[in-house]
């Protein structure tokens, strides 16, 4: 176990990969609490450009040995490869060095009500919802959130009450290293399969989890493989979902238009009142449950909760709007999983466009080649369908699999191998109405951008 006390005493620490969606929280933490911040990546990005220019830290392009000169602690992301060289030099530093995984637990042990928000899909969304709802209701919560938040500039907070909102990412059981009072599963698939190799694997990982709350556990009652994580566990459950079956549940759900829906939350049979979002989809409702359910554990009165719902216009890159182009609405999402895409697309075809084009980055070899006939499946509930080249990441290409083979399995795909073929291709396609939306967890949100600019 980690001495948690590991950062009595430190002044500098450095980040490797510093421009990661699971880093940036960290430094604006730490930053905040006035450490003195460097980092590097190797990738350009919004992120990068934030915290250089609106954080002021010193960012190295690249990974070089030099780069750690001065830290007193470095922290490093698990996507960080064994032969990174300044990895090495860190091992070799004699420096104190976590990765960070095991910092975020730490951070988590802070605070008296941690809600640690896990589940395979919808915890960036939810995670951020909730902590704009504590804020909205005057809790101060301090959060850590997996993508940008506006009302908190950036995806990070320190605030000043005993309440902490971390989204628990799953992936290689980094979830496990934090210290939830209250764990929220919000659904169960198969993900991460070159980690976890079964969706028993999982479930016994979420099972793991859920066994650290201290002070109850929300669960989707609706959702088989989250029931069956949290059987056996003596804590205090809750459940939400669609169903009556459920404590808290969804009724009278009308879906508005554009990027609004509502419906009535049920809690055992008693009706507590409407609830107004300002995000689409069903999945965005059983989100929203979780939220309010969560807010009403630490003390916010079940009107304000309700009422606060709708404050809420959703986190970046999550069915973001990033603007219009000759007539065609540009948007960006997250969505790289089979089941999060559908949701998404789904929630598109739902809405007034004439057309729906899906633009797609496949992200890591072993998800593509794992589930290539379900991306396939999902990919398609779109009019059109444009991919990428695979973005590899953390991984090496042993399985043999291209975009071209997952293109080959949609009718009328198309595949290029830049982002401006596609732009260009899409935007000499697209008619005014359409609706163009980029998904995939990598870097075709810039895609998007060049598709504003074509």
């Amino acid at each position: 176990m980690t001495d948690a006390n590991i950062l009595k005493d430190k002044k500098h620490i450095h980040f490797i990969g510093i421009g990661g969606s699971g880093m940036f929280p960290l430094v604006q933490i730490l930053h905040a609490m006035g450490f003195y911040i460097t980092g590097s990546d190797n990738n350009p990005g919004d992120t990068i450009d934030f915290e250089r220019n609106r954080m002021g830290i010193n960012i190295f392009m690249g990974h070089r040995a030099e780069n750690i000169e001065g830290a007193d602690l470095i922290v490093h992301t698990a996507a960080i490869m064994s032969d990174n060289p300044e990895l090495i030099a860190a091992q070799n530093s004699g420096v104190t060095l976590i990765e960070r995984s095991i910092l975020l637990g730490i951070v988590s042990t802070w605070f008296n009500n941690c809600i640690c928000i896990s589940g395979t899909h919808g915890k960036t969304t939810t995670t951020a919802m909730l902590t704009q709802m504590l804020l909205e209701c005057g809790k101060d919560p301090s959060a850590v959130v997996g993508g940008k938040l506006p009302s908190i500039g950036g995806s990070g907070r320190l605030g000043k009450s005993d309440i902490m909102v971390c989204e628990a990412c799953e992936f290689v059981d980094t979830f496990l290293q934090l210290s939830p009072d209250y764990a929220v599963i919000l659904n169960i698939d198969e993900d991460h399969l070159d980690y976890f190799k079964t969706l028993d694997n999982i479930i016994k990982s979420f099972h793991k989890f859920a066994s650290k709350a201290t002070k109850g556990i929300i669960v989707n009652g609706d959702d088989k493989n989250a029931m069956s994580a949290v059987s056996d566990i003596n804590t205090n459950i809750i459940t939400f979902g669609l169903s009556s079956s459920c404590d808290y549940y969804a009724e009278n759900i009308v879906h508005k238009g554009g990027m609004k829906c509502g419906y009535d939350l049920i809690y055992r049979g008693t009706n507590l009142g409407h609830v107004q979002l300002n995000i689409p989809g069903e999945h965005n409702i059983l989100n929203s449950i979780a939220a309010i359910v969560c807010s009403i554990q630490v003390g916010v009165d079940i009107e304000d909760a309700i009422k606060s719902a709708d404050i809420f216009k959703g986190a970046g890159r999550r069915f973001e709007i990033m603007g219009t182009n000759k007539g065609v609405t540009i948007a960006d999402d997250y969505g790289h999983h089979p089941v999060e895409i559908e949701a998404t697309l789904k929630a598109a075809k739902a809405m007034d466009f004439k057309q729906v084009w899906a633009v797609h980055q496949p992200f890591t070899y072993s998800r593509t080649y794992m589930l290539l006939d379900d991306f396939a499946k999902a990919l398609q509930i779109a009019d059109n369908v444009v991919l990428s080249e695979i973005m590899g990441s953390r991984e090496k290409n042993t399985y043999n699999i291209y975009a071209e083979d997952l293109a080959n399995k949609i009718d009328g795909c198309k595949w290029f191998k830049t982002f401006e073929e596609i732009s260009s291709y899409v935007m000499s396609k697209a008619q005014p109405g359409d609706l163009v939306i980029t998904l995939g967890c990598g870097d075709v949100y810039k895609c998007a951008k060049m598709m504003l600019e074509e």
